[in-house]
């Protein structure tokens, strides 16, 4: 009887423990890099990708066009998996407070952050607008909107999609020209992992991208996705037709399947 007792009651506390047991989130271990020579940047090799924060990219236009291709994609590659990592970690925290029975402070916190900013209307229909785009669309995008890393606002501004600011409280350069007469900003970011991770956030809280996201949950086919990002631009579908080009004549779809290395990825 006293064994019984004992082993329902190691069950019961074995319960209790895993039922109660702390989210753990698994923690990238990246690298910062100013860039101040083009040769700082680790030109990619294979698939694992050693994630690399670059900032200040400048001077590609006096390579040669294949070698300075080359070396954008390995300055903006490594970015856009880190940014895809922290949007997953953030879905994959927000399924686990989906199934807890009680939230702490900090849980509410976190929610109500991504809520706000990705305006959703509940747990669900956040889960929904968290979507990240294959490495080939985003690539394509940041070629075309940058110039290959030669735009102002990616050289001053790590601004790889050419994002508009309108709150004069947020980091943000002046363009030179104005738009019916009034000036125009567009945003700075720290790095070009953040550039990106407010792109996801765009395309995840917009209304015209509401058939993007729909799109998103039934396939991760570039080419099926294109044609749903046509209001990016005012040039509509002529801006999708260019940017399938552009994948095509640059083998994008190669960097489909490249991830961070996992020697970098520790759980905490």
């Amino acid at each position: 009887m006293r064994s019984f007792l004992l082993l329902v009651g190691t069950f019961a506390f074995s319960f209790i423990f895993f039922g109660c047991e702390r989210y753990k989130s698994n923690r990238i271990q990246t690298t910062a890099v100013s860039v101040d020579s083009l040769q700082q940047i680790v030109l990619l090799s294979d698939s694992l990708v050693k994630p690399i924060l670059y900032k200040n990219v400048s001077g590609l236009k006096y390579l040669p066009v294949r070698k300075a291709k080359a070396t954008f994609i390995s300055a903006v590659l490594p970015s856009i998996l880190v940014a895809q990592h922290r949007v997953e970690e953030n879905k994959r925290k927000l399924l686990y407070l989906k199934e807890k029975k009680s939230w702490k402070k900090e849980d509410s916190v976190f929610y109500n952050n991504l809520k706000i900013r990705y305006k959703a209307k509940s747990v669900d229909d956040l889960f929904q607008r968290m979507i990240t785009l294959p490495n080939s669309i985003v690539l394509a995008q940041a070629a075309v909107e940058s110039g290959w890393g030669q735009s102002r606002f990616f050289l001053e501004g790590s601004n790889l999609f050419g994002v508009w600011s309108f709150n004069k409280f947020e980091p943000r350069i002046a363009a030179a020209k104005t738009r019916n007469k009034k000036k125009i900003y567009l945003r700075s970011y720290a790095d070009l992992s953040e550039s990106i991770v407010h792109y996801f956030e765009i395309i995840g809280k917009a209304r015209p991208y509401t058939s993007l996201r729909a799109a998103r949950q039934k396939t991760e086919d570039p080419f099926l996705l294109l044609p749903h990002l046509q209001n990016f631009s005012e040039r509509r579908m002529e801006y999708t037709h260019q940017l399938k080009k552009m994948i095509d004549a640059n083998n994008l779809t190669q960097y489909d399947h490249y991830q961070i290395n996992p020697e970098y990825i520790h759980e905490e």
